[in-house]
């Protein structure tokens, strides 16, 4: 992936209307898909990489964002990740994090929706009592600790964090504490991308950290591109790094958040890879929760459960570590769905310009095909180097979307010509999926000025922000802006919203299906890992298209049993957001039979 061209002296609202009924899908058609509330809504954060014209190799991977509701009010919070000057890493102390006079990471808290129509936010990052000392790269969102409140893992290049969440105090506030060595899941290599998920169906979220190369800032050596201008170094100019899995032991002996590192015993240790993003899913529908792993310049991973603590890579075998033409390609983001509408984990990831995005079809028992072709959106993809990808069903007609954040590595000549001090820009993508797993562009126009002006985008989340029913998106920039952007095309359509709850937490890596009363069936799973060094919205939201209701709702659990929801006599009525409790619902009825 990392091949940038750069000088080396480089140092570094739009208004729609709002739609509803068939006549909004209409409209939707001549209008902007979102609503660009950044101003609006009291945002105020740009990330610097610190670049002072030593092409530092970790200057373009970060930053990442989470959606989270640290304060339990209902309504998502905004965590952003900060870069910050690397040359105050003491180079005789990779592990050093020292930052002073340096940005740093800031919690927003969401004050509710302003008579406007946007979400307000305000920077708490000081109330909190975060102090977010690392260069940072990506963040984890997960109740680590069972109590109820969601505390946060960062990722940095240096020192790794974990943050606990200490609830609300007898004054309101909610504040967080730095937990000493991370709990036990330290790292202090070049981390990004993380996810939380329960392997072992012990109820404690457990830990998988993906790290990029081994590479300290005094392993730096200068660059150069084919036409000898200083250039960044890519990674296959370092030894890869190794990822690490750290298993949740519980709170004890006074320590109210324990990990052990578990990669060896696991299995993970047998493969070193340029990991930069990770997901979780059950591939081959065992009930158990694997993991891929994207690598750059290397073939991807897939991590299969064996549920007895052990994994074996199965990405080969299975068809999933490299493209169809048998190549490893510069894989940065990824995204876990059921796009074709089958019932099983799809796989979508993004690539360096010059390769094509990639798409994987699940048979549902852990084989995949490269349907990147037949999938349509891979030729408008050449041009462009992806990072953070998110899925989310745009229109809320019941099909999975795919929104794309796009920034180069390799220097954009018309750029630098032009002046541009960071000639890197691009405009991000987004494809309408056609209920069938085809995928075309939505035309640059429909967008705004976000996803048409040439930044250099990395994190990419979607979530409800104004708790509507439709999933919005943030969008973070190296060395830019962060974005706000309301989703409008969905304004009236109908929907059902859940939270999903196990052990006093999100239950994460639940699946969920969902019987519409047209006969369909959607399946999505309870995550907040994918895209790239970020966090989304741990909620699943149903967009119900045509159907006039819904049947029933069915949950698998972690720990794989199974309960049911019927709506008839209950209170699960569509556009409204639900929370389903385990234990709650009934035990092993099935589904009616019928739907695809």
């Amino acid at each position: 992936m990392l091949a940038i061209v750069l000088m080396a002296s480089l140092a570094c609202e739009s208004s729609v209307p709002a739609v509803s009924g068939v006549q909004g899908r209409q409209q939707v058609e001549d209008s902007l898909y979102f609503q660009d509330v950044s101003n609006a809504s009291g945002l105020d954060f740009v990330h610097s990489n610190g670049m002072t014209g030593q092409l530092y190799l970790a200057e373009v991977i970060g930053g990442g964002a989470a959606l989270v509701d640290y304060d339990n009010d209902g309504d998502l919070d905004l965590y952003l990740v900060q870069g910050g000057r690397l040359e105050v890493l003491r180079s005789n102390d990779p592990g050093s994090s020292v930052r002073s006079a340096s940005p740093v990471d800031r919690l927003f808290r969401n004050e509710g929706v302003s008579t406007l129509g946007s979400p307000m936010f305000v920077d708490v990052t000081v109330e909190a009592g975060l102090k977010a000392a690392g260069y940072g790269m990506g963040v984890v969102a997960g109740d680590f600790d069972n109590d109820g409140w969601i505390d946060l893992y960062l990722t940095n290049f240096g020192v790794n964090q974990l943050w606990r969440n200490l609830g609300r105090d007898a004054a309101g506030t909610v504040g967080f504490e730095a937990v000493a060595k991370a709990g036990g899941a330290g790292d202090d290599g070049f981390s990004t991308s993380a996810a939380a998920l329960d392997f072992d169906g012990d109820g404690w979220l457990d830990l998988y950290v993906a790290n990029y190369v081994d590479y300290r800032l005094e392993d730096h050596r200068p660059c150069r591109s084919p036409s000898s201008r200083p250039d960044y170094c890519g990674p296959q100019n370092h030894p890869p790094s190794q990822d690490r899995l750290f298993r949740n032991l519980g709170p004890g002996e006074g320590d109210p958040i324990r990990f052990v590192d578990v990669t060896s015993v696991a299995g993970i240790v047998r493969e070193r890879g340029n990991g930069l993003g990770v997901v979780s899913g059950d591939f081959d529908s065992d009930g158990l929760i694997d993991l891929y792993v994207a690598n750059d310049l290397m073939r991807n991973l897939l991590w299969h459960n064996r549920g007895d603590g052990t994994f074996d890579n199965l990405a080969l075998e299975w068809g999933a570590a490299v493209n169809a033409e048998g190549r490893a390609e510069a894989s940065m983001g990824l995204a876990a769905a059921d796009f074709d509408g089958d019932g099983d984990e799809d796989l979508f990831m993004t690539h360096l310009r010059g390769e094509t995005n990639t798409a994987y079809r699940n048979d549902g028992s852990g084989g995949f095909e490269d349907v990147s072709m037949a999938m349509e959106a891979s030729a408008a993809s050449r041009p462009y180097t992806g990072f953070g990808v998110a899925t989310l069903d745009l229109e809320n007609d019941g099909d999975l979307d795919i929104v794309v954040a796009n920034g180069d590595v390799l220097v954009i000549e018309e750029r630098l010509i032009a002046g541009d001090p960071f000639p890197l820009g691009q405009r991000n993508q987004a494809f309408r999926n056609d209920g069938e797993g085809r995928f075309t562009e939505i035309p640059t126009e429909r967008w705004g000025p976000a996803f048409s002006g040439l930044e250099v985008s990395r994190g990419l989340v979607a979530g409800d922000l104004d708790n509507d029913g439709d999933d919005d998106v943030v969008l973070t920039n190296n060395n830019g802006p962060a974005y706000v952007l309301l989703n409008r095309a969905a304004d009236g359509s109908n929907w059902l919203g859940l939270r999903l709850i196990d052990h006093q937490r999100d239950a994460l890596g639940a699946k969920v299906t969902v019987q519409l009363s047209d006969g369909r069936r959607l399946v999505r799973r309870v995550r907040t890992d994918g895209s790239y060094c970020s966090a989304r919205d741990p909620r699943v939201l149903f967009g119900l298209g045509s159907a006039t209701g819904v049947v029933g709702v069915e949950v698998e659990w972690v720990s794989r049993d199974t309960e049911y929801w019927p709506v008839a006599g209950s209170e699960l009525a569509a556009r409204r957001y639900h929370t389903l409790v385990r234990g709650e619902g009934r035990a092993g009825e099935p589904y009616h039979e019928g739907g695809r």
